[in-house]
């Protein structure tokens, strides 16, 4: 029989981990406000249960203590309220008698009224959890790493592909790395540095040069002696705050490889960024649909990409529907068109109560941005879906919008086979985004980028940042040489 002292001892030497974190993406240029109702809200089992890789070898001596996680689909600023609930439920699941914390963050995170607001959490969270409790942060990269975030936190580390395939593999990186350093190694070292270069995601895929190349570069500086891990953000253009610009972070333990190799990847950032460039052939709207119209390819791709609310935008822009229903073109040539999507609470449950076959009249979608206004649209509902809130499909002569009443936007095929929507036989699909998910750029024949106006308008100079503090690319077309030499953070 074993010896209960040596298991109590087993037992005391497991490590107290805490789980946490409040994301959202937010458009500073964005007239929606995100309330504490639009955001998921997770905790106990529910939230251990998003993580596959607490159940892992490396993970098994691990006591994790779930917190609070909170996730909003991404759209405007957080309305104070509902940031500072979920500030406080956080703070209060931690103590000093913690061994690390991981925080599941975005890094672009908005409150009205505020600036950094991650920054000033990880600083709560650091004088919650007192100097002795390591404090690990996985990111998305088109967060935002100003001073004090990097300050306050111990590890951080962020996603490596855009599109995001590997963002749970980087929420892994970041708690493995935690265990490892509170099991041998200790608080590690960060070079950090900021670069003065502002771009959107449809800029920096990382399918395309040289986001490839660069990001390529990250998986080999990690693997050298003296390195933990190394990190590029891109930062997130549609907020107005002085934080938001390019970041690098390598963390490791020896100081000169660290300096070097972060002032390499950052100088290689620079250098570029006159060659970033859109992911897809661009124009306006009407541009982009003359091709998708008088194009063979079908289906044919058009992204709608200043309402796109996987971005932060409103979800409700009537720009493109508005030059859909006015293009003749598209009954003359009897093709089969699909905008997704405009949300509207109201018009949805209008589509809902009416039932599959009823005609409705509906002054849909423009309440929130007002772009363009609502558009009186007289159509057939088609489809109604209650998985996802309420989603309804109504088709007016060779257009079928899909309806929502949440701001949650379809990037999957089965979510429009679900709606009865065939994608594969449609000639023209209009979706509300930027970059096309993994799916929906499998399944165009072709497709273009279009530079609609909203609040995350690719137009980056019409949006008008006044608060980036200090010359920034693109917005200053030529500026300084920055000095690009890292900080050493203990």
């Amino acid at each position: 029989m074993s010896d209960p002292r040596t298991q109590e001892a087993a037992v005391a030497q497991r490590l107290r981990i805490a789980i946490g974190g409040i994301a959202l993406e937010a458009s500073t240029f964005c007239p929606h406000r995100t309330t504490l109702e639009e955001f998921s809200v997770v905790r106990g089992e529910k939230l251990l249960a998003r993580y596959a890789w607490v159940r892992e070898d490396w993970a098994a001596d691990v006591e994790w203590l779930p917190v609070v996680h909170a996730y909003a689909t991404p759209g405007g600023p957080a309305v104070p309220e509902a940031y500072d609930a979920l500030e406080a439920e956080l703070l209060a699941g931690l103590d000093e008698t913690l061994d690390g914390v991981f925080l599941d963050l975005h890094g672009a995170l908005s409150v009205v009224g505020r600036e950094d607001v991650e920054g000033a959490l990880a600083r709560r969270v650091r004088d919650r959890v007192g100097g002795r409790t390591l404090v690990s942060a996985s990111m998305d990269l088109h967060g935002n790493v100003s001073r004090e975030l990097a300050e306050a936190v111990d590890l951080i580390t962020c996603y490596r592909m855009a599109p995001h395939e590997d963002e749970w593999e980087s929420r892994e990186r970041a708690a493995r790395n935690l265990v490892l350093r509170l099991r041998d190694g200790g608080r590690p070292l960060k070079a950090w540095v900021q670069v003065p270069v502002l771009l959107p995601g449809e800029r920096t895929s990382t399918r395309d040069e040289p986001a490839r190349s660069i990001y390529a570069r990250v998986p080999e500086v990690e693997a050298l002696d003296g390195v933990l891990d190394a990190a590029v953000w891109v930062g997130y253009v549609w907020a107005d705050e002085p934080r938001c610009r390019a970041a690098v972070v390598v963390t490791g333990d020896d100081p000169e490889v660290l300096r070097t190799e972060a002032e390499r990847l950052a100088r290689s950032y620079w250098d570029a960024r006159g060659a970033f460039e859109l992911v897809a052939p661009a124009g306006t709207f009407e541009e982009v649909l003359d091709v998708a119209v008088d194009s063979a390819a079908r289906p044919f791709l058009l992204s709608d990409s200043g309402d796109n609310p996987t971005a932060g935008g409103a979800g409700d822009s009537t720009v493109t529907l508005h030059a859909l229903l006015a293009d003749d073109r598209l009954a003359a040539r009897v093709l089969d068109v699909v905008l997704s999507n405009v949300t509207d609470p109201v018009a949805a449950r209008a589509c809902a109560d009416a039932g599959v076959g009823a005609e409705v009249v509906l002054d849909l979608g423009g309440h929130v941005d007002t772009t363009a206004p609502p558009v009186p649209f007289r159509g057939t509902v088609t489809s109604v879906d209650h998985s996802v809130g309420v989603r309804a499909v109504v088709r007016s002569g060779p257009v079928s919008v899909v309806v929502t009443e949440r701001r949650a936007p379809l990037h999957r095929e089965a979510e429009f086979q679900a709606l009865g929507l065939d994608l594969r036989a449609a000639d023209v699909v209009v979706v509300k985004i930027g970059y096309l998910e993994p799916d929906l750029f499998d399944l165009a024949a072709d497709w273009r980028l279009a530079l609609t106006p909203g609040g995350v308008d690719q137009d980056l100079l019409r949006l008008g940042h006044r608060s980036l503090g200090g010359p920034v690319f693109p917005f200053d077309p030529d500026p300084p040489t920055p000095d690009l030499t890292p900080v050493l953070i203990p």
